[in-house]
């Protein structure tokens, strides 16, 4: 499977940055994710970012680093964090930028050392594929946890991406599948990504998820575009 992500973040960090990445969903058209937007600064990133940042502490891991955005501002705020990614470029150019501590790996395959703070932005618990993988991935995440740790994530309610009716409800499909599941592939200069499995998950149904796993679940803030944040922590 090429790795888009890790290609097109060398490219840019090269400095030979000519096209984006494009993405095509079961959901919509043809979208794109601009590539500078990924190597973003504290300032340019969404106030749900930046809330996560500011309540990050202790020992920390960013799963899903990409370009390392988020690691480096916990590092340079002297945090003891670690960059977390399954792309071999990926974590290539956090070290470039200057992560001093990076792992190249599916989250589902590390278990090497426990943390005070989990931290899955960009809806990091996307990585979890399907609805009906959460429970492994929450009990997962509980066992990388420290005492009292966290896990900070956000994510989005795509409900609104479906047709209203008069009344107010969403046309669904009825195909038995949860609605924020989506199948997503990605192209970059030609290379193409193989198919993968991506969730994006509402606010009730994590809480439930949570309350069946053994967390906590409190909502932190809410964004402009159905996005949320949301922090977990292990029931006492």
């Amino acid at each position: 499977m090429a790795d888009v992500f890790g290609m097109a973040l060398l490219d840019y960090q090269k400095g030979d940055y000519t096209e984006d990445i494009k993405t095509y969903s079961s959901l919509d058209e043809e979208d794109v994710i601009p590539i500078p937007y990924l190597f973003r600064e504290f300032d340019e990133m969404p106030k749900i970012e930046q809330k996560a940042l500011q309540l990050a502490h202790g020992k920390v891991l960013d799963i899903g680093a990409g370009a390392g955005s988020h690691a480096l501002y916990l590092q340079n705020k002297g945090l003891d964090i670690t960059a977390l990614d399954s792309s071999e470029g990926c974590i290539e150019v956090c070290r470039e930028r200057g992560v001093k501590s990076t792992v190249c790996s599916p989250i589902l395959d590390y278990s090497d050392e426990k943390y005070d703070t989990l931290l899955l932005l960009m809806n990091g618990i996307g990585l979890s594929g399907k609805l009906n993988n959460l429970s492994r991935f929450l009990q997962h995440l509980a066992s990388l946890l420290l005492p009292n740790g966290q896990i900070l994530m956000d994510s989005s309610d795509i409900i609104y991406m479906f047709e209203q009716d008069e009344d107010g409800g969403y046309w669904i499909p009825n195909d038995g599948n949860y609605y924020g599941e989506v199948t997503f592939e990605l192209e970059y200069k030609g290379q193409k990504s193989n198919a993968f499995d991506w969730v994006y998950v509402d606010f009730n149904t994590l809480q439930n998820a949570c309350d069946s796993n053994g967390f906590d679940c409190e909502l932190l803030k809410s964004g402009e575009h159905y996005d949320y944040l949301a922090k977990l922590t292990l029931k006492a």
